[in-house]
């Protein structure tokens, strides 16, 4: 441990706590760089029907691309969150701006549906935000403790923050340029502004309190009463619940408000208001974890996403729908971000990347599952409400998950013994 960090731990010992300004500096930086990562697939989103014309695919083609860029970043992300746990979280963020680039190149470049998914799904989605996701959470869990659940909030905010401010550029852009020119010229963005950022990073994270490291999850120890692998098995299991009914309206609204008559602006602007209520909803939902934990926080988000997602298949006026995407952002925005608290809050501290990377792997996989959920059962049955309501579905399966984990957690504890 150098100088610095020495002085660091010493003055947060004195404070009881590791938090310092610079912890608000990375988040920030972090934030930033989610930002613009995450804003490749909505060139897909909001030109979903135009590419599936111009190709005379049908809609679950392009919908997979989305998917496979989820799926990348997931599975990226482990490899990634592994290697930032060793060499530090700025090295595979500065590699991330050049893969999005040369990936949004390959996918405008793309005749073919195989071509288009590589582009996303291995340059985007592998390289480009595996390397950003899973080693940013990981990283600003080590910078905070008593406003963790907070930093972290503010950090995965930045998928929503690409969700509201690029549908609607994204929808006049693709309309005066087409959406091939609009993905690359966002590639070249992404490239400008993610690796500077990411060199802000470079400091070390402060060491942990003799108190912090005393309470330490013990590697190798029992969790909840059951083998620690179990338990990382049914949270990867129930994020998918949640994601798959989380992204059917996210990658599907437009298209479904186009469907309905609507022009394809008013489509984006409801997911710009979406996310940008996800967005507001963070910091609420962060504060209810620093206090609940992250688990019982799932558990309301997850019901509450439930309850909003059943109306997307009851209503189809104006601004009823404006109403219902607002509400359904309020109440998904605090969930993903507590998988990563609740990895923190039962695992040890050096094996928080490749574990977050494990759960938002699965995740991911129930996004891209979602979206082609949706766009298969809307080829099936020529309507999107069914879709919503297999989303519901999935959801319900999730709560069920999430709630056992809850009831085992009020079980008696045992002593920690060898897994």
């Amino acid at each position: 441990m150098n100088d610095s960090a020495v002085g660091t731990a010493a003055r947060a010992a004195a404070r009881d706590t590791i938090e310092t300004p610079q912890g608000w500096t990375i988040a920030s930086a972090s934030l930033a760089i989610m930002s613009v990562g995450f804003g490749a697939p909505y060139v897909v989103t909001v030109g979903l029907k135009t590419i599936a014309a111009e190709h005379d695919w049908p809609r679950w083609i392009p919908s997979l691309a989305i998917g496979a860029g989820m799926i990348g970043a997931g599975l990226g992300g482990i490899l990634m969150g592994w290697f930032a746990d060793r060499y530090g979280a700025w090295k595979p963020a500065a590699l991330a701006g050049i893969m999005i680039l040369i990936g949004t190149i390959v996918a405008a470049s793309s005749d073919s549906a195989v071509q288009l998914i590589l582009g996303f799904g291995f340059f985007v989605g592998f390289l480009g935000n595996g390397a950003t996701f899973t080693p940013l959470v990981a990283n600003i869990t080590r910078w905070f403790d008593k406003r963790r659940g907070v930093a972290v909030s503010i950090v995965t905010s930045g998928q929503s923050i690409a969700g509201a401010l690029f549908p609607t550029i994204f929808t006049y852009a693709i309309a005066a340029y087409g959406w091939r020119t609009t993905l690359v010229a966002f590639g070249v963005f992404a490239a400008l502004t993610i690796t500077p950022l990411a060199l802000i990073l470079r400091r070390p994270p402060p060491a942990p309190l003799p108190s912090q490291v005393a309470a330490d999850p013990v590697k190798g120890a029992r969790v909840l009463g059951l083998p620690a692998n179990v338990v990382l098995g049914v949270l990867s299991i129930a994020i998918i619940g949640c994601c798959v009914a989380m992204a059917m309206p996210m990658v599907h609204l437009v298209a479904y408000c186009s469907d309905l008559g609507y022009q394809s602006a008013r489509g984006a602007e409801m997911l710009s208001l979406l996310l940008a209520s996800a967005f507001a909803a963070r910091v609420f939902w962060g504060r209810l974890a620093d206090k609940l934990g992250g688990l019982t926080t799932i558990l309301i988000g997850s019901a509450a996403q439930a309850s909003v997602l059943a109306l997307f298949s009851l209503v189809d006026g104006l601004v009823s729908l404006y109403v219902v995407s607002a509400a359904f952002g309020l109440a998904f925005g605090g969930i993903v971000p507590c998988y990563p608290l609740v990895v923190r809050e039962l695992f040890p501290v050096a094996e928080a990347g490749w574990r977050i990377g494990v759960v938002i792997l699965f995740g991911t996989i129930g996004m891209a599952l979602g979206g082609w959920l949706g766009g298969l059962v809307f080829d099936l049955t020529a309507s999107y409400r069914p879709a919503f309501l297999v989303g519901v579905a999935f959801n319900a399966f999730n709560l069920l998950l999430i709630g056992g984990l809850l009831l085992q957690r009020r079980r008696p504890p045992l002593a920690y013994a060898p897994a």
